[in-house]
């Protein structure tokens, strides 16, 4: 009976942790769905010169939700691998802890994937704003090199650039208009991008010192998987050698049986005469 409630309880375990690998893969993929998004959002906000406050909210609405489901996925990562350290410092070893761990190691390498493509549209989103502002800063007279627009983007300080351009014509104001449209785009992506980026180097150390593992666990699956299909042959073929074994068994038992017949008779009727 003990053994049967211990079953009872670990089945329902891994039932549990099923569940939470199934929620952290939705979150994952509704994270990518929301990469797609922001991309679609860039797209539309760099289109215009002057963006309607509609689209950028809604950009800001999805930065939030990222980040918030981000923290979210995180979190029950940090849960499970929290949970699998500790069966190991017990040096327990057994199917499940390598199922979960497999599972674990998998949504981890998913994650990163996600939040590395985030990063990336973030990186390419602020290149594209930065030569916007070059691009209008040349439009009014002012050149600058890269890296004196860098330095301008780190410090904050647009009006080193934007000071002495002349409002003389609607030209000048128009640029000068995106020029702090897109100062202030990129002020809000630093922000987000130093928001996650914690997070990013946490998950991307985890998935590398897992990466040798996985390895092994893979390797060790398909030995695994050959194993049993060598198994089931060996099984089908020992069933098959039993069956024809039985066959032969009941055709000498059916042949005995005859020739006994045979012989009674035989004797019967020599008796009998």
């Amino acid at each position: 009976f003990h053994l049967f409630f211990v079953q009872v309880d670990r089945d329902h375990f891994m039932d549990e942790f099923f569940e939470q690998v199934e929620e952290i893969r939705v979150c994952i993929d509704k994270l990518s769905e929301d990469v797609e998004q922001v991309k679609k959002q860039h797209s539309a906000i760099l289109a215009a010169p002057n963006p309607d406050e509609k689209t950028k909210q809604e950009l800001e609405d999805l930065t939030a939700d990222i980040k918030k489901t981000a923290n979210k996925v995180r979190s029950k990562l940090k849960a499970i691998e929290q949970s699998i350290e500790q069966e190991e410092g017990l040096n327990r070893s057994s199917a499940d802890l390598r199922i979960r761990k497999t599972q674990h190691s998998t949504l981890s390498r998913k994650f990163v994937e996600v939040m590395t493509e985030y990063n990336t549209t973030q990186s390419k989103y602020r290149d594209r704003c930065k030569d916007r502002i070059q691009r209008q800063l040349e439009i009014t007279g002012r050149t600058t090199t890269n890296e004196e627009l860098e330095d301008m983007l780190e410090s904050g300080k647009l009006a080193i650039f934007t000071d002495d351009i002349k409002m003389d014509s609607q030209i000048d104001k128009q640029a000068l208009n995106e020029i702090e449209t897109r100062h202030t785009e990129i002020i809000k992506l630093e922000n987000s991008i130093r928001e996650l980026h914690d997070m990013f180097v946490d998950m991307a150390m985890l998935v590398e010192s897992q990466g040798e593992m996985i390895d092994r666990i893979e390797y060790n699956v398909e030995h695994s998987v050959d194993f049993v299909e060598r198994a089931v042959s060996d099984t089908k073929k020992a069933v098959k050698y039993q069956s024809q074994a039985r066959k032969k068994k009941l055709m000498i038992i059916v042949c005995c049986t005859i020739l006994g017949v045979v012989l009674a008779s035989t004797i019967g009727g020599y008796l009998g005469f």
